[in-house]
């Protein structure tokens, strides 16, 4: 959140300066992320006043008639597109000749036939904000004509505030500014608001049914969508340019100036945190607002910016009263019939989120309707994220805005727009509705030492809790604390130790070494941390880099990788392409390493869990892309495979594995993998998972060439038993074979037969050349090995010759041949 210091400054004259406020944030748990100074317009940028604003003909430019002070009357051609009509006495900042902005200088120039004295500027030409649309525009009477600008818009700097999702309550200048003073002990100086009006207003107000619930599913929390509601009508306003102050604070928050009406709908948020929303009252047939759920799926809502969206049955409408001269229906009766709320009736927004197209504000609108409510943050927060609308006012709702705050908001638009805009507010208010308030919570103070294991005197509790504003009652040691309605989050006993440690210090908390007291039922608990450590030190010592990629993933994304659809559906998904929980860990991994450069050399590994049909399960994966070694005697793919396969095999041996890779023909070769490159991992014996070239297709969805390799296993791996075996002193005896077989049979299989006949003499099987051709018959391949033998003694012709046959035997068992020559 991003608020000047100027404003936080206001509201705490005694506010310390913004060199020394780093520390006092990140003591409070809300850290800075950054702190922005921003200049004051450079001189030579002036306050003028338009005298006549006339379209030049032919063109897209206006000519502006400019009264600039003691320079008298200066004319000027601008392209801004709210230069078109600009009133008389408006007010604009001029960059006069002579000045130097952004690099570049200002004069005198013709165009068009009008002698251009300088430019009139936009907030982001000048530096004081990020606004481009239009040249910045001030009410009449701002200023004299020809005053500095760096007069009215001083330097600033603006602080951008880490803010956690728990702490709504600091969404706000007079938040944060409360927190300050909690901790500094500050005095506070509030903004001077009206009580809200007693008597109801001319707008009807018809909220959800308390007794009717959205959800039928009775294990659901019951939702009501709304709670309080103020409703509040303003007159005769004469819509403009906001007051300078007012733009300045809005736009140095992050926020575009629009006109008076937007604008102050946007400070106050600012200033207190609740959002509210302003209709044109012509478009508010019947008088009436009415708040209900959108009982047509599928229906089609136009937000004020024109994009469209479907709503559904779980999303919270704002809808007019309709023309007929009926009573408005009740939301309980709606439900029975599953009608619209009222025939004829329009939707003015989807609650708390965003404006409709109908019942925006326009440029000439003089009567506005005010709403300022309460929503329940979870509903929002699901159809805010199921329909992908992001907006100021949602990232508050969410996350829980003081039920009490509703009916103070509405009184200080109203009042803003009645000193700014000569509106004004009816004598009355309508509020409707029983917000939820927080509970009385009890503990002692021997409790909340007892968890935060610093001594904390029962009396300091009380100061700190009441500072914050709460109501602190008990006797002795005993704490009945009721928080104040801003603060949402404070809920449990647990939340009040939160607070007093947060501003008493958690660097006060004593430090002091724990009593290492290992139980037998502990024995043994930190080996699956370890094994997971041990994968990661020798995958990382091979060259693999581990990557953690999120767990949620969407049924495209399954789809585009050929994984298992997402059987485990998010009720809450944090984004629209985020629903379901992952089956597999490539399609991650895939994601991954279409973020490298192409051409980049890639080896990536990762430790997660899935969640496939049939359980939760941890998974290794490793992805290799393109030439991390020079070719064998395989060309292309094949050859990139060996490579894989022997950094598998590596991380096997380090680990003391042993590791067999199986072809895999057919159906069994998933569907992940290229047809013919495709094996399965054996683990010391046991079938984990899978290795195998990326298919062709899906390297193309990803964005990938042909040469990608993916292993996907399940963990933990099985390990073996170790026994101690002295290594042999005797020398080594070889043989080597060269066995036809079908080129069908893989080499895996060759070796598991001469292993099997070999014995406990056989050492180890090395391949050293294959050969096709006219003297091994069609359809076959020679496949030659070097056969070595050891033993406790120097091994004789004698010792050799029994198993050597052997395996010879073994193989034409199978039906395959020896080659002599």
């Amino acid at each position: 959140m991003k608020l000047p210091y100027s404003w936080l400054k206001e509201l705490l004259p005694d506010l310390p300066p913004v060199s020394e406020l780093e520390p006092v944030f990140a003591h409070l748990g809300l850290p800075l992320e950054g702190v922005e100074e921003v200049p004051a317009p450079v001189e030579g940028v002036l306050l003028v006043a338009v005298k006549a604003a006339e379209p030049i003909e032919g063109t897209q430019l206006t000519r502006l008639t400019l009264d600039t002070g003691e320079n008298g009357e200066k004319t000027i051609a601008s392209g801004a597109p709210n230069a078109v009509g600009l009133p008389a006495g408006t007010m604009l900042a001029l960059v006069t000749p002579g000045t130097t902005l952004g690099g570049m200088t200002y004069g005198v120039r013709p165009m068009q036939g009008v002698e251009s004295w300088g430019m009139a500027a936009s907030a982001k030409e000048l530096g004081i904000g990020e606004s481009n649309a239009g040249v910045l525009t001030f009410p009449a009477g701002t200023a004299a004509p020809g005053t500095p600008m760096n007069r009215l818009w001083a330097a600033d700097s603006v602080l951008d505030v880490e803010v956690t999702p728990n702490r709504a309550d600091v969404l706000s200048a007079v938040g944060l500014a409360r927190d300050l003073a909690a901790y500094l002990k500050l005095e506070l100086h509030e903004p001077t608001i009206p009580a809200a009006p007693t008597q109801p207003g001319e707008i009807r107000v018809s909220l959800p049914d308390r007794g009717r619930v959205l959800d039928r599913d009775p294990s659901k929390k019951l939702r009501f969508g709304c709670d309080h509601f103020a409703a509040r009508a303003v007159s005769g306003v004469q819509n403009g340019p906001a007051p300078l102050w007012m733009q300045r604070r809005v736009s140095l928050a992050g926020m575009r100036s629009i006109d008076l009406i937007v604008d102050t709908s946007n400070y106050v948020m600012l200033e207190l945190g609740q959002p509210t929303a302003l209709y044109d009252r012509r478009d508010v047939a019947g008088d009436g607002l009415v708040v209900a759920f959108g009982l047509r799926e599928g229906e089609n809502v136009k937000d004020l910016l024109g994009n469209t969206h479907q709503t559904g049955g779980e999303d919270l409408l704002i809808l007019d009263a309709g023309m007929s001269d009926e009573p408005v229906m009740s939301v309980a009766e709606a439900f029975s019939t599953m009608k619209q709320p009222k025939e004829g009736s329009h939707v003015l927004g989807i609650a708390g989120i965003v404006g409709g197209e109908h019942g925006h504000v326009r440029a000439d609108t003089r009567d506005v309707v005010i709403e300022s409510a309460h929503f329940d943050p979870v509903l929002l927060r699901r159809t805010a994220t199921r329909l992908g609308l992001k907006t100021d006012a949602v990232y508050r709702f969410e996350r829980g805005v003081d039920p009490l705050l509703a009916p103070k908001a509405a009184v200080r638009v109203a009042e803003l727009l009645r000193e700014y805009g000569g509106g004004t507010p009816e004598a009355g208010q309508t509020l409707v509705g029983t917000p939820e308030l927080p509970f009385e919570i009890t503990a002692t103070g021997e409790q909340i030492r007892a968890l935060l294991g610093m001594h904390i005197d029962t009396a300091e509790m009380r100061d700190i809790l009441t500072r914050l504003g709460c109501r602190v009652e008990g006797e002795g040691d005993e704490l009945r604390v009721l928080p104040p309605s801003w603060r949402v989050d404070m809920v449990i006993w647990q939340d009040l130790a939160e607070e007093v440690a947060r501003l008493h210090g958690f660097a006060e908390l004593p430090e002091t070494l724990p009593t290492l007291r290992v139980h037998e039922s502990n024995l043994g608990a930190s080996a699956p941390s370890d094994r997971r450590a041990d994968l990661r030190r020798t995958l990382s010592g091979l060259g693999f880099q581990e990557v953690v990629t999120y767990t949620f993933t969407s049924d495209e994304e399954a789809q585009k990788a050929r994984a298992e659809l997402p059987g485990v559906r998010l009720r809450n998904p944090m984004t629209t392409d985020r629903t379901g929980m992952r089956t597999a860990l490539y399609p991650s991994l895939l994601k991954a390493a279409g973020a490298h450069a192409k051409g980049e050399r890639v080896l990536l590994f990762e430790i997660g869990r899935i969640f496939p049909t049939s359980g939760e399960t941890e998974r290794l994966g490793l992805l290799m892309r393109g030439d991390l070694a020079a070719r064998t005697y395989q060309d292309g793919v094949q050859g990139g495979f060996s490579v894989f396969k022997g950094l598998v095999q590596s991380f096997a041996a380090t680990s003391g594995a042993t590791l067999e890779v199986q072809q895999l023909r057919g159906e069994e070769v998933p569907a992940a993998l290229h047809p013919g490159i495709a094996g399965a991992v054996v683990w010391n014996g046991e079938r984990v998972g899978w290795l195998g070239a990326l298919h062709p297709e899906i390297a193309q969805e990803f964005g990938l060439k042909g040469d990608t390799f993916l292993l996907e296993a399940a963990l933990p791996l099985p390990g073996r038993d170790w026994a101690f075996r002295d290594p042999s002193r005797a020398p080594a005896a070889w043989r080597d074979l060269a066995v036809i077989a079908p080129a069908g049979v893989s080499y895996g299989e060759i070796v598991g037969v001469l292993k099997g006949a070999g014995g406990e003499l056989l050492e180890q099987v090395e391949p050293f050349d294959v050969f096709t051709g006219e003297q091994v018959g069609e359809g076959n391949r020679s496949v030659a090995v070097r056969l070595t033998y050891r033993g406790a003694k120097t091994l004789t012709e004698e010792d050799i010759d029994p198993v050597f046959n052997a395996q010879i035997e073994a193989v034409k068992a199978q039906g395959w041949a020896i080659r002599e020559k």
